[in-house]
């Protein structure tokens, strides 16, 4: 009975990693039809999205069937709970990466191109943390999970450098303000991203707690 209740935890785990890979690559995506308003590359990430709804659902299936058919114990009980609520924030972090996907769509229309530096490193810092956070609870590492929590540091320190430049942009003479704030609403969803990231941590940080 342990070694099939083993099978579908290492199951679990292997679809986790599989819609982090789902996720990094919608966000790098995201960021690559950003940088070039490329539109059509903006649609199909939107469209994409289905991908990453489907993977959650059959995580939350294998998640199920551990609760109803193996009567997990309590220590199996935090990690199946955990991977439940982690899967959540990481359907989230899809989302955004759509979110992203639409904001570019309405930018593409704008006159001027703004600098994307910031924003390119935020979106490379969150992914580091979305990387570490299912790591952490894969591998069982709680000291990793406390690197994405401290990482959030970082992706809020360029989220505030982007609002700066973001506030200047307003103020500077013919300067398109939509665009402007367009771009603000970017920034932001690179700050939830980072969030969501955080929010996996803890919840690995969580699972951890029921072998101290």
């Amino acid at each position: 009975m342990r070694n099939k209740f083993d099978e579908q935890l290492n199951e679990l785990n292997s679809e986790m990693i599989r819609m982090c890979e789902l996720i990094e690559e919608a966000i790098g995506k995201a960021v690559s039809a950003l940088v070039n308003y490329d539109v059509d590359s903006a649609k199909k990430i939107m469209e994409n999205d289905v991908l990453i709804d489907r993977a959650q659902k059959k995580i939350e299936n294998i998640c199920f069937n551990l609760l109803i058919q193996q009567q997990p114990v309590a220590r199996d009980l935090r990690n199946i709970t955990a991977a439940m609520k982690m899967v959540t924030d990481m359907e989230r972090i899809g989302d955004h990466a759509a979110d992203i996907s639409e904001m570019t769509i309405y930018m593409s229309n704008g006159a001027e191109k703004p600098d994307l530096t910031d924003i390119r490193k935020m979106a490379k810092e969150t992914v580091v943390m979305l990387n570490w956070s299912v790591e952490a609870y894969v591998e069982k590492d709680i000291e990793k999970a406390k690197q994405v929590i401290k990482h959030d540091d970082i992706v809020d320190d360029l989220f505030d450098t982007v609002k700066k430049d973001i506030i200047k942009m307003i103020l500077s003479e013919n300067k398109d303000g939509e665009q402007a704030t367009d771009l603000l609403m970017v920034a932001k969803y690179f700050e939830r991203i980072g969030d969501h990231a955080t929010n996996i941590a803890e919840w690995v940080m969580f699972s951890m707690k029921s072998s101290e």
